[in-house]
């Protein structure tokens, strides 16, 4: 098994987010995914509107910035580039063009992305893991799958995607752990202004301490 550069396989997928000390947000009885930003019109796509679009199941590891690696995971959801193709075009105006994406999940995360990587062939909405519904530990009831990139950009409990023309402003940029804008994990763009490499020592010091945290804030009950 090749991983990317940096990245060291465990056993399981542990929780991960940015509060890791708190449960998961609770899942909504009619969950649904607003579409917004620059369109000409906003657009709510509920579970049975999702339904209706292309399904595809994805066999991806799943890279956390951290430098751990969760191998062998079986997703299955909506590629976005289908949702994007089917829903989003229809509703832009002509000669928009939109070059960033923004996922915003139920527990107030966001993150950003150029649209280029998104419209990959292997990024999905996803609903299931390993055959079975998400859990919210893992991003119920929808999350963004996206193995070319690090975990930081695949928000869970996804609830809301902002379309932008630009590059939207990032409050991170100037933080010590200001992420990569691309993120992308064959390349190792780990953070913002240092090289992957350079940063890997610190992150790989995380791993354990992450852990824990997020253990303690899990919805099942901590090993």
């Amino acid at each position: 098994m090749t991983l990317p550069p940096g990245q060291r396989a465990i056993d399981g997928f542990p929780r991960f987010g940015t509060h890791l000390h708190h449960p998961p947000p609770p899942v909504p009885a009619d969950p649904v995914i607003e579409l917004g930003g620059a369109l000409s019109e906003s657009h709510t796509l509920s579970e049975s509107d999702r339904a209706q679009l292309p399904r595809r199941e994805l066999a991806a590891d799943f890279h956390c910035v951290a430098g751990w690696s969760a191998t062998g995971l079986r997703w299955e959801g909506t590629p976005f580039a289908d949702l994007y193709r089917l829903r989003v075009e229809p509703l832009l105006a002509p000669g928009v063009s939109i070059t960033h994406v923004v996922f915003e999940g139920l527990d107030g995360y966001r993150s950003i992305a150029a649209l280029e990587d998104v419209m990959a062939d292997d990024v999905l909405i996803a609903d299931r893991l390993d055959g079975q519904p998400l859990t919210s530990d893992h991003g119920a009831p929808v999350r963004l799958v996206s193995p070319g990139q690090y975990g930081f950009v695949n928000t869970k409990h996804l609830c809301r995607i902002e379309f932008h023309t630009s590059a939207p402003p990032d409050p991170d940029r100037f933080s010590p752990l200001a992420a990569h804008p691309r993120a992308r994990v064959w390349a190792e763009e780990r953070h913002r202004y240092l090289p992957g490499r350079v940063v890997r020592p610190l992150y790989h010091r995380l791993i354990r301490p992450i852990r824990a945290l997020s253990a303690r804030g899990s919805s099942a009950p901590a090993e």
